[in-house]
Order: structure tokens, then C-alpha cells, then sequence
């Protein structure tokens, strides 16, 4: 499945791109087949591959392999096992000891359990926790704490479609620019050949002829650097979704959803709320509120119950050890009650509240940040996207120069400088609108970030 050129329809279905940020599926021509661009890359490297991947697909993909999340997702995981230890006091804790003894010196052999050779006392005890300030503290926060976990994957899903969106669409956009310059390279090439016959029947001078030569072999370079660039982009989107480098794939887009999707409501409301960065100020400070509470009920007792089954062994002869056994048993409830700590308690409840004032002031700064972020957003957009329009009139006004240009050359009303220049201008605007085409997407892509509305 080769790459599709549409000649100069290829910047008609290139501002399909414009400011579409949404995920798309197959590409469609006019017949219904999907468009596939693939650039020279898929007459090189990439030649043999019949993978073709969406921005949808690359999308998925990167949720699937991409190592940053699942380092996110496996931190979940922990975060889940670390409460389960953390809380593991809440359950009864038993244990088993025991003390094998041989007294060389007996003070009264004739006691039971004292003065006698040998003794063993095994030990079963069990605790059971009744109230403790630091598990209650722990049982409250450990929802928290998974939160947090879970804030720190939604992140890192947001920069994964970001980055991956605005990669797909800069190697889009490349692919697209190899095209230009193919084409450009093309109408020199004819270009070249016809100054050559004229200036073989002496239609024009020589210089036409070396003019024409130079200029389509800067076309030719600008071709070779644009060829060489898509094989890094498509390593860069690769590393982005974790794709194994030895495989290869192709791109494709959906040029009717894409133009379905061309608009961004800009006067929606910022809403600081939507954006992660808020949500994950707001588990800090539900955190901070814990630790606040625990340490001002730190001075409560800690209450415990206890269970002791002693199984004594006793006998002057190691022989006999086992043969006779004294069991003893005992239940009760152990209070400990923090009285003086040398002003622990208080310094930290001091911090603990210092630092939930810190919190205060770091959300503060971050719905600053947000806003400028989305204000400059919007203006880049905005910006943007009235460039992109003017410089698409540039196109079609330059296309119409070179054209009327070149009819005048061959009909030696004009120097062959003036079509070099109308020539230079068509390339110019061409790949001008390129660019400005990236940076459409590229702010869309910021703007929908600034706004908390990346889904994924």
C-alpha cells in the first residue's frame, strides 16, 4: 500500500489537519480507500511493512507499551501493597517464642521451677490492636495515597496524547513537505529540460540555462534533508508510543473527521477544576489535612489487648524433659499514654500546619501559572490559525503568479530571473503554510491541555 500522491491536492487535504486534535480512525478518498502517507520512507525503510497506524491507534498503542505508564501503573500496584502493610496492625498479630534452658547451678533442686537442670517454656502470645492514633491515621489516608497513585497515570496519559498528537502531526506535516518539493522538483526538472532545447535553438542565452540547472538542484537538496528528516520523527513517535525499533509502520489519517472536528469553541470558560495539576493540589492537601488531624490527637492512649499461653518444661534430666508440663495462661489490656515528649507533639502539629499553608500558596501560584498558560494558548491559536488562512491565500496567489509567469517566459515577453523568482515565491508560501499548519495543530494541541480537556 503505497503513498498516495495527490499532486497539487495536497494542500487541500492537508488543511483538513488544521486545529484537529481529535482521534481519528481510517483515512478516506474520494472512493472510500484510506489515504496512507508514507512519504519516500515507504519506498526505503519502511517498504516492506504493511502496518498502518492512526493517530487513534498510536494513541492506544502508547497506553498499552509506552514504559513511562507502566512505571505509573505498577506504582499503583505498590501504592495498594504499601497500605496493606501500613495497615496490617489493624490485624490480630500472633507469635510464637521459645526458651530452651540448662542451669548448670541449681539453688534448690527440689522446686518445680526453680533450681532445676533443664527447662523449656514455649510462648504463644497474641495482640490485638484497639485504638491507635498512627493505624487510624494510616486507615484514613491510604485511599489518599492510591489517588495520588492514580493522578500520577492520568498525568502521564495526558503527556503521552499530547506529545504523541502533535509528533503524528509533525511527521504528517513532513510527509506532506517531501510531497511539495517533489512536486517542485518535478516542474524544475521540465523546466530545466525546456531551457536546454531553447537554448540549444537559441531562444535564450546560456545563463537561463545554468539559472534553471542551479535552482532545481537547491530543490533536489531541500528534497534530501526533508527525506532524511522523517526517518528521526518516526523514531521520535516510536519512542513516544513504545514501539519496538525494529519494527517498522506507516501513518494515516481521516481527512473527513478531521474536517468535522476543524473548530475549537473559544469561548469556553477555563475551569482550573478540569486540570490534573488542581486535582493532584487537592489529594496534597487532603493528606496534609491528615497528618494535620493525627497530630493533634496524638496524645491519646494507645490501647491494646494481649493473650500469653506458656507451655513449661521442666526436668533435672534432658531426657525426660518433655514427660511433665506446666501450662500457664493470661488475657489483659495494655494503656500507654504519651505524657511528656519534650514538645514533639506540638512542633509537629506546628509544621504539619505550616506546611498545609504551603499547600494553600502553591495552589494559588498554580491557578496563576494555569491561566497564563491558557491565555497564551488561545492567543497562539487564535494567531495561528489567521495565519494559516493568510498564507493559504499566498498559495494561490503565488500558484496563479507562476503560471502566468512561465506562459510569459516561453513566449519571451519576460527574463527567465522572473520565473525563478515566481518560482521561488510558490515554494516559498507552500512550505510557509506547512509550517503554519504545525503550528495550528501544535497550539489546538496546547490549548486543549490548558483547558483540561486532553481525553484519553
Amino acid at each position: 500500500m503505497a503513498y498516495i500522491n495527490k499532486g497539487a491536492t495536497g494542500v487541500f487535504f492537508l488543511a483538513a489537519l488544521v486545529l484537529s486534535f481529535s482521534v481519528v480512525t481510517y483515512a478516506q478518498n474520494g472512493n472510500g480507500t484510506p489515504r496512507v502517507l508514507a512519504g519516500e520512507v515507504r519506498d526505503t525503510t519502511y517498504k516492506n511493512t504493511d502496518t498502518i497506524l492512526t493517530l487513534r491507534q498510536c494513541i492506544d498503542y502508547a497506553m498499552l507499551h509506552q514504559p513511562a505508564l507502566n512505571k505509573s501503573l505498577i506504582n499503583i500496584d505498590i501504592t495498594r501493597t504499601t497500605n496493606s502493610i501500613n495497615l496490617s496492625g489493624l490485624l490480630p498479630q500472633v507469635n510464637a517464642s521459645g526458651n530452651l534452658v540448662h542451669n548448670f547451678q541449681q539453688s534448690n533442686p527440689n522446686t518445680t521451677n526453680t533450681g532445676v537442670a533443664n527447662t523449656f517454656i514455649p510462648q504463644l502470645a497474641v495482640t490485638q490492636s484497639l485504638f491507635n492514633p498512627n493505624l487510624l491515621y494510616l486507615k484514613r489516608s491510604a485511599p489518599l495515597y492510591v489517588t495520588q497513585a492514580q493522578q500520577v497515570t492520568d498525568s502521564t496519559k495526558i503527556f503521552l496524547v499530547a506529545s504523541v498528537t502533535k509528533s503524528f502531526y509533525n511527521l504528517l506535516l513532513t510527509l506532506e513537505q517531501i510531497n511539495v518539493l517533489k512536486e517542485d522538483t518535478a516542474r524544475l526538472g521540465k523546466n530545466v529540460v525546456d531551457t536546454y532545447h531553447q537554448y540549444k535553438g537559441g531562444i535564450v542565452d546560456e545563463t537561463d540555462y545554468d539559472e534553471a540547472t542551479i535552482t532545481l538542484n537547491n530543490s533536489k537538496a531541500q528534497l534530501k534533508q526533508a527525506k532524511e528528516n522523517v526517518i528521526p520523527q518516526y523514531a521520535t513517535l516510536k519512542q513516544l508510543i513504545g514501539y519496538p525499533t525494529e519494527k517498522q509502520f506507516n501513518v494515516a489519517f481521516d481527512t473527513l473527521q478531521m474536517v468535522r472536528d476543524i473548530n475549537v469553541d473559544t469561548t469556553e470558560q477555563l475551569q482550573y477544576q478540569k486540570r490534573i495539576e488542581f486535582q493532584q493540589i487537592n489529594t496534597a492537601r487532603g493528606l496534609q489535612n491528615q497528618l494535620v488531624d493525627y497530630y493533634k490527637t496524638s496524645y491519646l492512649p494507645t490501647v491494646s489487648a494481649f493473650f500469653n499461653y506458656n507451655l513449661e518444661f521442666a526436668n533435672n534430666r534432658f531426657a525426660d524433659l518433655f514427660q511433665n508440663n506446666y501450662p500457664t495462661s493470661l488475657v489483659g489490656v495494655s494503656i500507654s499514654v504519651p505524657i511528656f515528649t519534650g514538645f514533639s507533639r506540638l512542633n509537629n502539629l506546628h509544621r504539619a500546619q505550616l506546611q498545609e499553608k504551603l499547600i494553600d500558596w502553591d495552589q494559588t501560584d498554580l491557578k496563576l501559572r494555569i491561566y497564563t498558560q491558557y491565555t497564551t494558548a488561545l492567543a497562539n491559536y487564535k494567531a495561528n490559525r489567521y495565519n494559516l488562512q493568510v498564507l493559504k491565500n499566498n498559495v494561490d496567489l503565488a500558484s496563479r503568479v507562476y503560471f502566468i509567469v512561465t506562459l510569459q517566459y516561453k513566449q519571451g515577453i519576460i527574463p527567465y530571473l522572473n520565473v525563478i523568482t515566481a518560482e521561488s515565491n510558490l515554494i516559498t508560501s507552500k512550505i510557509s503554510y506547512l509550517n503554519a499548519l504545525f503550528q495550528v495543530l501544535s497550539s489546538k494541541v496546547d490549548l486543549e491541555k490548558s483547558m483540561g480537556n486532553i481525553t484519553y
